[in-house]
């Protein structure tokens, strides 16, 4: 479960920058997040979007991905690649970390692992890059899909 209460109080804040008003989809979309920062579940745009269209059949699949996208800049929400190309989003909301993810059922389990920084500055130097950020994905089968 997420640091609920400053995750929350991010998210409502995040949606006040990006707009003096407060619409109607935009505030279905900022409580949807927020429930589902609360419960910790990882999620697609489609599932959010899906989801809303039932309580506001017009709203756009493109606003929905644009409020999303917009908290992953921030910081709020992660986003996590998995091996097939795919990716969930996931709030979050706290410290560097990194995602480990199941190949076969996408499950997720966040890691505190990373690389030493003399190392991301070597790498940075020997491509002529200067290293403003990163992020690591593994991937690999848990030990359930490993059993089946």
């Amino acid at each position: 479960m997420i640091e609920s209460h400053s995750t929350i109080e991010k998210i409502r804040t995040a949606f006040d920058e990006v707009s003096q008003r407060r619409t109607r989809p935009r505030r279905l979309i900022e409580e949807r997040l927020i429930g589902l920062a609360a419960s910790g579940t990882d999620f697609t745009i489609d599932d959010i979007w899906q989801g809303m269209r039932e309580e506001e059949p017009r709203i756009g699949r493109a606003t929905v991905y644009r409020s999303v996208e917009w908290l992953v800049e921030r910081g709020l929400l992660d986003r996590i690649e998995f091996a097939d190309g795919t990716h969930h989003y996931r709030v979050c909301g706290h410290e560097h970390h990194h995602h480990l993810t199941c190949t076969q059922c996408h499950q997720v389990v966040e890691i505190d692992i990373c690389l030493p920084e003399d190392q991301l500055n070597a790498i940075g130097s020997q491509n002529n890059f200067a290293i403003e950020g990163h992020s690591l994905s593994l991937f690999g089968r848990c030990a359930s899909c490993r059993t089946e």
